[in-house]
């Protein structure tokens, strides 16, 4: 693995054996509203199999769902971060054994620690009717060629099927952020992911040859007591990349005060200040 992504396994890590369930609001509602679409579009009562690959399974919330509803189905889900896969493992397997019996869900699941980056290219292709994957691509070095080997992976007729991260996403940090650098007479600097638009992302799937591509966008409003609770939560969920450098005229500390006041002087909610998550559901199909 690169570098970047040996560091964004190990901030997985962490969060997966602390508190990224406790903090995962959003990325439930992100697995909820990802599965109701796959309702839509699969008959979850269809007694055949279907091959199902889930990038990027986390804890395994959208893994439950699909093991769930879709019985008969072989399932492979992924992740680059070893904690991950356990804690996806104990909640799926661990919620199909309750009291140690030796039933297993009827699914055939199978975890896989791997970067889809690089394990896509030498997978067999046409693998899989069903590719899915939440709160994730938003992570991914290399979109474009990543869809291309997801395209190849399809099975003819088959469905790619993602939930990701808007350009809306924490505009009140970022907002916050280019005040305070802009009272230092600085030029502002990007903290945190950049994220893709829809069109984007359409486009990225057009040129991987996918068609029938449809997307909707979602706006979710989270509140906070303040803004070090948003970004410890931000932390705990293993999403603290940052694109920026620390200047050393700034420094850390005192960027930071300055953004927790200019935060709250201009996103202050009852209840504390409020954080936007700009959510992409997008849907393509490979030619039959």
């Amino acid at each position: 693995m690169t570098s970047r992504k040996t560091a964004i396994a190990r901030q997985f890590n962490r969060s997966a054996s602390g508190l990224y369930d406790t903090h995962a609001h959003v990325q439930r509602t992100m697995a909820d509203k990802l599965s109701e679409f796959l309702i839509q579009q699969t008959n979850a009562e269809d007694p055949n199999k279907r091959s199902m690959l889930e990038i990027g399974c986390g804890t395994g919330i959208l893994t439950e769902i699909l093991v769930n509803r879709w019985p008969h189905s072989s399932i492979t889900a992924l992740d680059i971060a070893p904690a991950m896969i356990l804690a996806a493992e104990q909640r799926v397997l661990g919620a199909a054994n309750p009291g140690g019996s030796n039933d297993r869900p009827s699914s055939d699941i199978h975890f896989l620690l791997a970067d889809v980056e690089m394990w896509a290219a030498n997978t067999p292709a046409s693998s899989f009717d069903l590719i899915v994957s939440s709160a994730c691509f938003q992570w991914l070095s290399q979109p474009q060629q990543t869809l291309n080997y997801l395209y190849r992976l399809l099975r003819p007729g088959g469905i790619l099927a993602f939930a990701t991260f808007g350009p809306g996403t924490f505009h009140e940090l970022h907002t916050a952020f280019e005040e305070v650098y802009r009272a230092e007479d600085m030029e502002p600097q990007r903290h945190g992911l950049s994220f893709q638009s829809a069109n984007q992302w359409k486009d990225s799937l057009t040129t991987a040859g996918f068609s029938d591509i449809q997307y909707k966008c979602m706006l979710l409003t989270e509140e906070y007591p303040s803004p070090r609770d948003f970004l410890l939560s931000v932390k705990s969920l293993g999403a603290s990349t940052s694109e920026a450098a620390i200047s050393r005229n700034l420094g850390s500390r005192r960027l930071f005060t300055s953004l927790y006041k200019e935060y709250e002087n201009r996103f202050s909610t009852p209840e504390g200040v409020a954080a936007t998550y700009d959510i992409v559901f997008i849907q393509a199909s490979t030619t039959e």
